[in-house]
């Protein structure tokens, strides 16, 4: 069976994949990073009151369009605390950023533009109409559309949601990931290892990754190599109605490798399994109706590359969330050797050039048993198939491992 190239096999997995329509309503403040399931409208005015941008004096403009004018000041205008009043010919009246400009006033003076006398001012620089006056609506008024279906709500737009009077919006519902470890070697965390046995670690970071790409997780635990027992757990996963079921090992055809076998007898429409790529081989992708499943490799780095690669992008596809952007460009900071059929995932470091450029340096060691080199690691350098040598110096993709890093 020939494998299947890496931009083919996450074409495939997206193909099919479409986002999940069910919403939900959330105070706004559990609000952040979810996207809106419907039009969010305006339930007032913003602001709902010609409002001073400036402290000042408000006044008509007609009554000081030269330097020099004398005006009355007959009160004041505070935020909260309007005047209540009319300001007439002659006349302003004392006022600060945020209050109610007053019925009569259609300006406000600065206060370092006027010079105090007694009972008032005089102007030391001409008004001009409307100066320094936020007029009723003019960020925006009551039901006015203000953001989309559609949007991601952060920190901006949650601002505006809340000045708009809304307590609570509708979000998309996030996708549900269903986790199974499988293997009789594996026990959790704090247990004492006993011959062939190791400690389970895969399900704590393909659950972070989950939480971080916009899903929610049930963890189903770990399961022996028992096909009645697999066949139980991806029934609990079914029935929690989860959108994606990812199983940790097991996924390959060796005599020990129960879950495809199992999952197809158990209804699964498998789509396709070998990837050429490397770590990560052996990963089964096929679904039970609507319900994905993801199955990937039980070795902690291979189940973490190819979870960067197809989990993240199925969920956010799920979620209606944007990919997120990991590749970019670094130098090489060694010479990177020829690759054959498969495309590589180098772990590396990554550190600033004499230049001042970023540059990616490999680790020594590249097993895909190591945990603490893949902790290390800033990126993965990608090598596709059949890519010539790279020398020293000259550009190279890489997957950041954090994003931000290179801000």
């Amino acid at each position: 069976m020939n494998l299947l190239p890496v931009a083919d096999a996450l074409d495939r997995l997206l193909s099919r994949a479409k986002p999940v329509a069910a919403s939900e309503t959330l105070p706004l403040v559990e609000a952040e990073g979810r996207v809106l399931a419907a039009d969010l409208t305006a339930r007032l005015t913003q602001p709902p009151f010609d409002a001073a941008a400036m402290d000042g004096y408000a006044l008509r403009r007609e009554n000081a369009p030269e330097p020099g004018a004398v005006l009355k000041v007959i009160g004041t205008s505070s935020a909260g605390h309007d005047f209540e009043g009319t300001v007439g010919q002659g006349e302003a009246v004392r006022i600060f950023t945020g209050a109610p400009v007053p019925p009569g006033a259609d300006s406000v003076l600065l206060q370092e533009d006027a010079e105090k006398i007694d009972g008032g001012i005089r102007t030391r620089f001409p008004v001009r109409q409307g100066q320094h006056v936020r007029p009723r609506g003019q960020d925006f008024t009551e039901g006015e559309r203000v953001l989309s279906a559609g949007t991601v709500l952060d920190f901006s737009r949650l601002t505006v949601a809340a000045g708009m009077n809304r307590p609570d919006v509708d979000v998309l519902r996030r996708p549900l990931i269903a986790i199974l470890a499988t293997g009789d070697e594996l026990l959790p965390p704090g247990s004492t290892p006993g011959p062939s046995q190791i400690i389970a670690s895969n399900t704590f970071g393909i659950a972070a990754l989950v939480r971080r790409a916009g899903a929610d997780v049930i963890d189903l635990g770990i399961v022996p190599d028992d096909k009645a027992k697999i066949t139980a757990a991806v029934d609990n996963a079914r029935d929690a109605k989860a959108d994606v079921i990812v199983t940790l090992g097991g996924a390959s055809v060796g005599d020990h490798d129960l879950v495809q076998a199992t999952l197809i007898e158990a209804g699964m429409q498998l789509d396709f399994w070998r990837i050429a790529m490397r770590p990560g081989k052996p990963l089964m992708v096929g679904s039970f109706g609507e319900t994905h499943v993801l199955g990937l490799p039980g070795n902690p780095v291979s189940s973490l590359v190819c979870s960067l690669l197809f989990l993240e992008p199925l969920i956010r596809k799920l979620a209606s969330l944007p990919p997120v952007q990991r590749e970019t460009m670094v130098e090489a900071a060694v010479a990177l050797r020829a690759n054959d059929h498969r495309q590589d995932y180098i772990r590396a470091r990554l550190s600033k050039s004499p230049a001042g450029g970023w540059r990616a340096e490999p680790f020594a060691k590249q097993d895909s048993s190591m945990m603490k080199v893949f902790a290390q690691a800033d990126c993965l350098i990608i090598r596709p198939p059949q890519a010539p040598e790279v020398p020293a110096g000259a550009p190279c993709p890489v997957m950041l491992l954090r994003p931000d890093h290179l801000v």
